[in-house]
């Protein structure tokens, strides 16, 4: 008989701000399934776009969750045997795994200015064509290629996208989707900073540390065919995929922070318990079947599911 390992799940939010309940609801929706299932809850920052960078977000979110009763198994300030688990402390390693897509033909570099990138998707605009990069890097030859980056030419690397493929992903909330591969863009993987993009970190840190579900919000969905291709170029088994709803403002706009309160910080300032924001966001996407309204995390625990 062959025994499941127990499940890996993680919480993985960008050091930007306070932590927004959408946040909280990720978090806790990943801490739920892993104590239900006697798995291993995550954390991990990414911090690899320091243009937005906060400084004591990281402390703030670390202090937000322990307030919310949400404590990881795993992380900064607990150590484990996946680490380091702050991106920012990864670059060698995002580093080596893009080399390995250019040694496979599956990446590129890129060396396209800003003022180019920005001429050609007003020429999109103009004629209603989906933003989408013309791949005008990937005819220069590999001998040009190197001597512009000898010479020290500014670049970052792209996927190399396959053409004309479907790409099927089995997600345990919304069941089989599809994407078609011509619609979906040579995504940058390194930047010219050094910094991997979330898309490149967000696979190889999750392969690395082992996480066989990915629950996360419905805003990663389009992204989903750009990692489920990472994964096969590596060569790697994909994870269980669980895309979360969004949290909306009474308009149907998606919530933010400039219709009201959204951060953990603003409904423990105006003096709410953890338990009580814990409870109403557990009911935002979710709920046991009948009429209950009130948990404790440990009811939660016991009767959450995400199917």
């Amino acid at each position: 008989m062959t025994v499941q390992p127990r499940p890996r799940v993680r919480f993985a939010p960008s050091p930007t701000g306070f932590l927004h309940v959408g946040g909280l609801r990720t978090a806790l929706y990943n801490y739920l399934f892993a104590r239900k299932e006697g798995g291993t809850f995550v954390l991990r920052i990414e911090d690899t776009d320091r243009s937005r960078y906060v400084e004591g977000a990281v402390e703030n979110l670390i202090e937000a969750l322990g307030w919310s009763g949400l404590d990881y198994d795993e992380g900064p300030g607990k150590g484990g045997e996946c680490g380091p688990y702050i991106q920012s402390e990864r670059l060698e390693i995002y580093r080596k795994y893009v080399g390995e897509l250019l040694e496979k033909n599956q990446a590129y570099h890129c060396f396209c200015t800003p003022e180019r990138l920005e001429e050609m998707r007003k020429q999109q605009e103009k004629m209603r064509i989906a933003p989408k990069y013309d791949r005008h890097c990937l005819q220069i030859p590999t001998e040009e290629a190197a001597r512009w980056l000898a010479d020290g030419a500014p670049s970052v690397v792209r996927m190399k996208i396959p053409e004309s493929t479907t790409i099927a992903i089995s997600d345990i909330i919304r069941g089989e989707v599809e994407f078609q591969s011509d619609r979906v863009d040579d995504q940058v993987l390194l930047k010219s900073d050094g910094y991997p993009t979330y898309h490149l970190a967000n696979v190889v840190d999750d392969r690395l540390m082992g996480i066989t579900h990915v629950i996360r919000g419905e805003e990663w969905l389009s992204s989903t065919p750009k990692h489920v291709l990472l994964y096969r170029y590596f060569g790697w088994e994909v994870p269980r995929f669980a895309h979360l709803p969004l949290l909306l403002n009474a308009d149907r706009s998606k919530l933010s922070k400039r219709q009201g309160d959204v951060a953990v910080e603003d409904y423990r300032a105006a003096g709410y318990l953890p338990e009580a924001l814990v409870n109403f966001v557990a009911l935002l996407g979710w709920n046991p079947g009948d009429d209950r309204e009130i948990f404790t995390l440990e009811e939660l625990v016991r009767e959450f599911s995400l199917e």
